[in-house]
Order: C-alpha cells, then structure tokens, then sequence
C-alpha cells in the first residue's frame, strides 16, 4: 500500500477522531502533507501508526460493535456462564457482526472518499468531510431524540433543527446512549427465558426439599439445551444484524 492510500485511510480516521466538522481543516492538512510526501519517512510512519492507535476507540464510538458486544455479555451472564465463550471468542464475532451491519456504511465511505482522493480527484480535506458524512447518517438513524437533545442541553448549545446542525462532537456520545440503552433492551428480553428456568428449578428443588443442592447445578444445563435447541447463536446474530435495517 502507498504513503497516499495510507493518507488517505488516516484522513478518514482522524477525522472521526477529531469529530467536529469545523476542526477537521487543519488534521486535513496535516494528513494531506503526510499522503503527498512532505514529511520525512519517520514522521510520517509516526503519524500513522498514531491515527491508527484509534481505531479499536473508533470501532466502539461509530459502529455497532457496542450494541453486539453488550448484548452478548449480557447473554452468557443470562446463561451462568463466567467466562464460557471467553472474552477473545465474544470479541471476535462482535466484531465480524459489526462488519457485517456496517458493510453498507464503510462500503460509501470507500466510493466517496478513499476512492476518489486516491485518484487525486478530491482534496484532503474534501475526503475527510465526506468521509465521515456516511457514518454520520449512519447515527442520526440509530440515535434517539431524546439522548440528542440531552447531550446537547448538556453542551450549553442550541436544539438542532436539520441534521446538518448537528455536531459530531455530541451526536457521537448520544449515539454511543442509545445504542446502549438498546442493548440492555435486547439483553433484557434474551434474560427473561433463562430467568424463568432459575426460578420454576428453584422451586421444584424446594418442594422436594433439596435444599442443599444449588438450583445452578440443575438449571445450567437445561438453559444451554434450550439455547441450543432454538439454534440460539444463529437467532441472536440475525436479531442483532436485523435490528440495524
């Protein structure tokens, strides 16, 4: 990969990092000087690998890697499960189902942006902007009003009144609420099954008077025959998936 596609990918990066349209001129600069060569080899290695150190924080802010992520912890503490799948297994098909439901978002990021600048048919600063503008519509969609409008009394500013008024700078936190608020929802309805074995197995060790015994050693394995007869994982990533359409 070249020094310019690989401007051209940190343009974009900084850019989320960055997050307010009016300060992304001078990161536009600087990774416009980097993409054209105008600073030394190490320099430009630095700044790279810099933007780069971003990108598990901009995997969490700007896509739905938090919502799945949530909502599979939340499932194998449903399942009394302490580290079964293991966290690295939980991380890696978060992550795959967050390429999947963004797919669309990072394919119009690549036609508008990194595509027409590694041509040399737009500006560094050009690519940033409308590098971003599909993630952006991507959160509008996924954003409640109401965490919009409280991240926004919170910063002191004006209610926007068309999308274009709103601020990367407080659309990204009040994304990142609803999405969580989402997932607790979805976790929610994953627990209620699972809560109602515990419970019909605690009461029948209680009228039979087994005490002693812990209701887990009898409800664990029939909470993992019932997800796996419901195909359960399957379920879930659809659900997951399906909730971003």
């Amino acid at each position: 990969m070249t020094w310019r596609s690989l401007g051209a990918v940190a343009s974009g990066l900084a850019c989320m990092v960055v997050c307010a349209r009016a300060n992304s001129e001078p990161v536009a600069n600087l990774l416009g000087g980097l993409a054209n060569d105008d600073y030394s080899s190490i320099l430009r290695s630095f700044l790279l690998l810099s933007a780069l150190a971003f990108l598990p924080l901009l995997v969490i802010a700007l896509t739905s890697f938090t919502r799945i992520i949530v909502v599979l912890s939340l499932l194998r503490s449903a399942l009394g499960l302490q580290q079964t799948p293991p966290n690295s297994v939980l991380l890696t098909l978060a992550l795959f189902l967050t390429l999947f439901s963004m797919n669309p978002v990072f394919e119009a990021v690549r036609q508008s942006a990194i595509a027409p600048y590694s041509r040399h048919e737009i500006s560094a600063e050009t690519a940033v902007g409308k590098g971003f503008e599909p993630f952006k519509q991507f959160m509008v969609r996924q954003t409640r009003e109401q965490d919009l409008l409280a991240v926004v009394r919170m910063a002191k500013l004006p209610a926007p009144r068309t999308v274009d008024d709103i601020g990367a700078l407080q659309l990204i936190p009040a994304f990142m609420l609803s999405e969580l608020r989402t997932a607790f929802q979805i976790g929610f309805v994953v627990f209620l099954p699972f809560l109602l074995i515990d419970l019909v197995v605690a009461a029948i060790l209680m009228a039979l008077g087994m005490i002693m015994l812990p209701p887990t050693t009898i409800s664990l394995p029939l909470k993992i025959l019932l997800f796996l007869l419901v195909n359960g994982w399957t379920l879930l990533a659809q659900a997951l998936i399906g909730s971003y359409h």
